[in-house]
């Protein structure tokens, strides 16, 4: 059988793009016919992609295709009128209001987007979200059937380690890490709060690493600045973009993982957290709940006091933390890619079986998540 998949952008090295890859190799390994089409592609991705414009010569009803839904694109406009049977998969979109003091533009592509979402309720056979809060917000919409899919996280990518940030920073103090872009809807000014009162209350000895790309966010990027001068916090680095390997030698000095963010479709950092066993403080907002899956620390509301107390916790309590780290490597099993491949395997067999066309209305299916 034929299953492709379709995206609006390949990026190299973000989650959705290697999620892509996984999806392919799955598919490919169970005897599938699987190509992926996009629009637009990193130069590394190349040899990974067809245009888009290609797909509608071998569209077909026996076909299923699987859509990575994202902000508006020609390639959004042409998967309705495609016959293939589909599979729209759900990353969520960043409400607008998180961008409209640093980036308009982003924030008119979000509020368009999350409107467009709407157009696919009653052409798609299956909407997955990343997680349950993305496929609770499908099925807000008006999607159904929806299930989860949760995205497959590509851990060979931290297989290589660079030595550079241990040799300029050292690696003498307890060390606290955030990763992921620096932009509005992360909180990046929480983390910093929290961490400010562990320095000068709790354990001067500590320094804190934000691990992320502000290219487009620079007006935010420079009022965090701001803010850690003015509060006189010592040891806080911002490191811009980094490769893979930096990645991974940043997470290897690390002893906390934080995150302060109020909006996360899945939170990939929040596994990577776990693969490098650095226990995690969190506060409980959107998918965060979900992808950890009752592991690490997390708290439902931001009392930054009490955060900072339970990072000493976790730095002087060694059962404690030998507990958080057992159950956050049980959440990270529960993740295997045999798992999740079986997971979309069986979704992909679902759809194949329905007989669903480009204008059919599944609203009356139950939820099959």
């Amino acid at each position: 059988m034929h299953v492709h998949q379709m995206l609006t952008a390949l990026s190299y090295g973000d989650a959705i793009g290697d999620d892509t890859l996984a999806i392919q190799r799955i598919l490919r390994a169970a005897g599938h016919e699987s190509d992926i089409y996009c629009q637009l592609y990193h130069p590394r991705m190349a040899s990974h992609v067809k245009r888009f414009e290609l797909y509608p010569k071998i569209a077909s009803p026996d076909n299923v295709l699987i859509f990575h839904f994202s902000i508006g694109s020609p390639v959004s406009g042409m998967v309705p009128k495609l016959p293939d049977r589909k599979i729209l998969i759900y990353h969520n979109i960043t409400p607008m209001h998180f961008f409209l003091d640093t980036n308009l533009v982003l924030a008119q592509l979000c509020y368009l987007g999350r409107k467009e979402l709407t157009r696919f309720t009653r052409c798609v056979s299956l909407g997955l979200g990343d997680s349950e809060y993305n496929r609770q917000e499908l099925e807000n919409v008006g999607f159904a059937p929806t299930g989860v899919l949760p995205i497959i996280v590509d851990f060979s990518k931290f297989d290589r380690t660079s030595d550079m940030p241990r040799r300029i920073h050292g690696d003498d103090c307890h060390t606290f890490i955030f990763v992921g872009r620096i932009i509005p809807n992360k909180k990046i000014e929480d983390v910093v709060k929290m961490f400010h009162i562990y320095q000068k209350h709790i354990h001067a000895n500590s320094r804190l690493f934000i691990v992320g790309d502000y290219r487009g966010f620079e007006r935010y990027y420079w009022t965090i600045r701001d803010m850690v001068r003015s509060l006189g916090t010592q040891r806080v680095h911002f490191t811009g973009h980094v490769t893979n390997e930096e990645v991974a030698a940043y997470y290897r000095l690390s002893d906390v993982f934080v995150c302060m963010s109020e909006h996360e479709g899945f939170c990939v950092p929040l596994l990577e957290a776990f693969h490098f066993d650095i226990p995690v403080i969190a506060a409980a907002s959107s998918a965060i709940p979900d992808t950890l899956r009752g592991a690490g620390v997390l708290f439902d509301t931001k009392d930054f006091a009490a955060m900072a107390e339970m990072a000493e916790h976790l730095r002087v309590d060694v059962e404690l933390r030998k507990s958080v780290l057992e159950r956050q490597r049980e959440a990270l099993a529960s993740y295997d890619p045999s798992i999740t491949g079986k997971l979309l395997l069986d979704y992909v067999a679902q759809v194949a079986t329905t007989g669903a066309r480009v204008g059919t209305d599944h609203t009356a299916r139950a939820h099959s998540g």
